[in-house]
């Protein structure tokens, strides 16, 4: 009895130790000390930016409690497109090490799906993380990521080319339309400003930018569409597409689109509009750091995106083969506390959590992290009495709380290259109408995406 009762012992140890029958790994009972790998795309804050200065900051206090952990930040080259390639590799592969990869809201579902990052407590989105941005979390009924930044459509408008323009109305913060847009375009083609030649520019160039432009264009003329289910099937109809797509080309007649708008990116666009080609732009929230570094508050303004803005940003998640999950899962609550986020927004990003923006008391405390309020030397962005971007809780929370996401499904790589693609013959030489062109992308969903 005695021998069996110890054999028994040892298979229950080796169980506990090899992983279930399932054929998946156990979770380590224990981290491996050593670095912590965090891979991601560019930090748009440059050089030594506030993902590196917040990463450094844990440093010094692993090393002050002296632990043996220090995590270490790699920048993936590349585009978005490139860089999601880069990271399903490495994870598939199990080559690159990672133990934190740094995810574009619409690639959680693919990741998790794939089994590629481990799922998290739930505890970790707690109620102070914004509504809209927590979702972008989660994946059939778990939590497989945390929001770091965040990201949301915003537009940003030169009140000189206005004043120039006989424009009366040069404050536009609290939202316009398109209509008055497009209003204040006529009146820029009567008296135009000096450099000026089209009312707005956006990223319509063959890339992700394409498919955020025509998701706010579908989501504005079709309320509450949902392209695809809670599943991640497709569930768009071809009426649906038509509405979309009328909206889409309406935003991009030829009148009021810089040309160049239908081959730009994000840097691009930024360029014509800091050099006053166009008097609109749609950008991301670091636009408004970038343009105020060369334009002043007289000449710049930014607004509400008119109709509904795209949400955006990147979450952290724990990877599946990570030696060390659980203290990777601390420093993701470090990078998303309260003082980081305050950290993330005082430098450019749009913070996830709520009492960034409106929590006087909750101040980056992270050395050399947060830029100086006072306006001095390389920082001349607009600030509030308590050191935020002035714009911060005024426009850029609501513009978060009411943004719309892309579709939620785990086949999102086939979903933007089939849209992207289908929607470019609008921008041709000899464009359908929109009747076919939407029973073309109709037919090219159900093709790329389960329904």
């Amino acid at each position: 009895m005695i021998r069996r009762l110890a054999a028994l012992l040892v298979l229950l140890l080796l169980a506990a130790c090899t992983g279930g029958g399932d054929g998946t790994r156990a979770t380590p009972t224990a981290d491996v000390e050593g670095d912590i790998v965090v891979a991601g795309g560019r930090d748009v804050t440059g050089k030594n930016g506030i993902r590196q200065q917040l990463i450094d900051a844990w440093n010094r206090q692993q090393q002050k409690a002296g632990t043996l952990y220090r995590a270490r930040l790699v920048e993936l080259p590349g585009g978005a497109d490139e860089q999601r390639s880069q990271l399903l590799g490495a994870l598939q592969s199990g080559s690159a090490g990672y133990d934190v990869v740094l995810l574009d809201v619409t690639w959680v579902p693919e990741f998790a799906a794939a089994g590629l990052v481990r799922p998290l407590p739930d505890e970790v989105l707690d109620t102070d993380v914004v509504a809209s941005v927590a979702g972008t979390a989660r994946w059939d009924g778990r939590v497989y990521a945390v929001p770091f930044n965040s990201d949301v459509g915003l537009l940003y408008y030169r009140r000189d080319h206005l004043r120039a323009g006989g424009v009366q109305r040069t404050d536009l913060s609290g939202g316009l339309d398109w209509q008055e847009l497009e209003a204040m375009a006529d009146s820029l083609d009567e008296s135009r400003p000096e450099g000026y030649e089209k009312g707005w520019t956006t990223q319509l160039a063959a890339y992700e930018g394409r498919t955020v432009n025509a998701v706010e264009a579908f989501a504005s003329a079709v309320p509450g569409l949902a392209l695809t289910d809670a599943d991640g099937r497709y569930a768009a109809t071809a009426g649906q597409l038509t509405d979309g797509i009328a909206e889409l080309r309406r935003r991009t007649r030829a009148p009021y689109l810089l040309k160049d708008a239908v081959h730009s990116d994000e840097a691009a666009t930024l360029g014509d509009f800091e050099e006053g080609r166009t008097a609109f732009l749609r950008h991301w929230p670091y636009a408004y750091f970038t343009l105020h570094q060369t334009l002043t508050d007289a000449q710049l303004g930014v607004a509400p995106l008119p109709g509904r803005a795209v949400l955006g940003g990147q979450n952290l998640a724990v990877t599946r083969a990570s030696k060390r999950p659980g203290k990777a899962q601390e420093l993701i609550r470090y990078l998303t506390g309260k003082e980081s986020e305050r950290c993330l927004l005082d430098a450019g990003f749009a913070a996830t959590r709520t009492s960034a923006y409106t929590d006087d008391a909750v101040r980056c405390t992270a050395p050399a992290a947060a830029p100086s309020p006072s306006g001095e030397g390389a920082d001349r962005t607009p600030r509030d009495p308590a050191g935020r971007p002035a714009y911060a809780r005024r426009i850029l929370l609501p513009a978060l709380r009411d943004a719309v996401q892309r579709p939620r499904t785990a086949q999102y790589g086939a979903f933007t290259q089939t849209f992207t693609a289908r929607l470019g013959a609008l921008f041709g030489d000899s464009p359908p109408g929109d009747a076919a062109l939407a029973e073309s992308l109709d037919e090219a969903l159900r093709g790329a995406l389960p329904h």
